[in-house]
C-alpha cells in the first residue's frame, strides 16, 4: 500500500485502447492498494461504464479510438447525461510538448502524466488530486477545474475566475469527506 493514504476504498476507472498499458496501470494501482479498478478501451466504453461505475478518479490515454481522451474528457465535463462531471481525471500520453499540455489543459483534466509511467509518478498526481483539488470553473467555452495553478488575487479584468467559480459543487467532496475516505 502506498504510504500517506489507504486507497482500497476510493474508485479508479482506467481508459487505454492498449491492453498491456491497461494492465500496467491496473497493477501499479494495486501495487498501491487499490482495490476497486475498472478497465475500458475506449471513451465510448467509458462513458457508458461510468452510469453504473461511479469512479473517482479517471486515469485515461490521450491517444485512442472511436472517441479519444480529449473528447472523453469533454464529454464527462459537458454532457447531459455524464454522470459525475467533476470527476478528477488525469490524463496520459507519450506527449509532452507545452501545447500537448495545454491541449489537456484546456479539455477539462485535472493532471497530466507523460509515459512511461511508474508508480511513483502515478501516486504523486493521485495525492495532488487529493490534497490540492481545485474548484470547477464554467464559462461560455469551458467547464472544468480551475486551470490557474497560480492564484492571482489581483486580477480584476474580464472572465475573472471567482465570478464563474462553481461554489458548493454537487459531486465534489469537502476536505473532511476525504479525509474520512482515506482513513484507516
Amino acid at each position: 500500500m502506498a504510504e500517506g493514504y489507504n486507497l482500497e476504498r476510493l474508485s479508479f476507472l482506467v481508459v487505454d485502447d492498449n491492453k498491456h498499458m491497461r494492465t500496467m496501470v491496473k497493477s501499479i494501482l494495486y501495487a498501491l492498494g487499490c482495490k476497486n479498478v475498472l478497465e475500458c478501451e475506449d471513451g465510448a466504453d467509458a462513458m457508458q461504464a461510468l452510469k453504473s461505475y461511479p469512479a473517482d478518479i479517471i486515469i485515461c490515454d490521450w491517444v485512442m479510438a472511436p472517441i479519444d481522451g480529449l473528447d472523453f474528457t469533454r464529454m464527462v465535463r459537458t454532457s447531459p447525461d455524464s454522470p459525475n462531471p467533476f470527476a478528477p481525471i488525469i490524463m496520459l500520453t507519450g506527449h509532452s510538448e507545452l501545447a500537448r499540455v495545454m491541449e489537456a489543459r484546456d479539455a477539462g483534466i485535472n493532471e497530466f502524466l507523460t509515459k512511461p509511467i511508474s508508480a511513483k509518478k502515478l501516486y504523486s498526481r493521485i495525492r495532488v488530486i487529493i490534497e490540492r483539488p481545485r474548484q470547477f470553473v464554467r464559462t461560455a467555452t469551458y467547464f472544468g477545474p480551475d486551470r490557474r495553478r497560480i492564484d492571482d488575487t489581483t486580477y480584476n479584468g474580464p472572465e475573472r475566475r471567482a465570478e464563474n467559480l462553481e461554489g458548493g459543487v454537487d459531486g465534489q467532496l469537502s476536505k473532511e469527506e476525504v479525509a474520512a475516505l482515506l482513513s484507516d
